[in-house]
C-alpha cells in the first residue's frame, strides 16, 4: 500500500512538471540572439508596425547573456529593435506575431524564422536584401552619368535598373497573392500597387498603371 501511495505521487508530481512544460498552441513566443557584448545590458524593444507606440502597446526586455524573449499577439506586425541610443549597425527587424516560436538574429542584417509566415518573411526579406544591393549603387551610377552628361549611358542603365526593380515588385505581388488573406499578406500587397489615382489638371481622376505611369484605358 505504501509503495502504491508514492507512486501515486511520484506520477502526480511527474503529471504536474510535465504540465508545466507544455506550450501553449496559440502563443507567440519569440526568441532573440543580439549580435554584439556592446549590447549586453541595453533594452530591446517590441514595437506595432500599425497604430500608436505607447506604453500599452510596446514591450520591452533587457538583453541577457545575448538574448532576449518576448510574448507577442498572434497575428500582428512587429518591429524589433534596440533603445535608440544604441542600435547604430543593427537592422531593425520585422516579424509576424504567429503562434510558435520565433528565432531572431539582432545584427547589421538581422533575420528570423521558425513558423510559416516568418519563413515566408525571411525569403522576402533575403530577396529584399539582394535587390538593395544591386538596385541603389546602380541608380547611383545612373546620377553620375547623368551628372557627367553621358545621358544614353544614363538611360540604358536606367532600363536595366527598371527591369530589376519590376521583377522585384512583382516577386513581393506574387508572394502576397500565394499568402493567406492576413497581416502579411496585407502588407506586402500594399508595398506595391498595380495602379494608383493621379488628378488631372481639369480635376478629372485617372487610374493610372503603377509600374508604366500611364493611364488605364477605361
Amino acid at each position: 500500500m505504501k509503495k502504491l501511495v508514492l507512486f501515486m505521487m511520484s506520477l502526480a508530481v511527474v503529471t504536474m512538471f510535465y504540465g508545466c512544460q507544455q506550450k501553449d498552441p496559440n502563443e507567440c513566443r519569440i526568441h532573440g540572439t543580439v549580435v554584439g557584448e556592446q549590447y549586453e545590458g541595453k533594452l530591446v524593444f517590441l514595437v506595432p508596425l500599425k497604430g500608436s507606440a505607447t506604453l500599452e502597446t510596446v514591450d520591452s526586455v533587457v538583453i541577457r547573456d545575448g538574448r532576449f524573449e518576448f510574448r507577442a499577439d498572434s497575428m500582428k506586425l512587429y518591429k524589433i529593435l534596440l533603445d535608440y541610443h544604441f542600435r547604430y549597425g543593427t537592422q531593425s527587424l520585422l516579424v509576424v506575431g504567429e503562434p510558435g516560436d520565433i528565432e531572431v538574429i539582432i545584427d547589421s542584417i538581422s533575420h528570423g524564422k521558425g513558423t510559416p509566415l516568418n519563413d515566408s518573411l525571411e525569403k522576402w526579406r533575403l530577396v529584399t536584401e539582394q535587390h538593395n544591393q544591386v538596385f541603389g549603387p546602380l541608380n547611383q551610377r545612373i546620377y553620375q552619368e547623368n551628372l557627367a552628361g553621358h545621358h544614353e549611358v544614363a538611360d540604358s542603365l536606367r532600363a536595366i535598373s527598371d527591369s530589376i526593380h519590376l521583377e522585384y515588385k512583382n516577386f513581393t505581388r506574387q508572394m502576397s497573392e500565394n499568402l493567406q488573406p492576413g497581416a502579411l499578406h496585407d502588407f506586402l500587397k500594399s508595398l506595391f500597387p498595380l495602379t494608383y489615382q493621379k488628378k488631372m489638371p481639369d480635376g478629372s481622376v485617372v487610374t493610372m498603371d503603377a509600374d508604366t505611369n500611364e493611364p488605364i484605358s477605361e
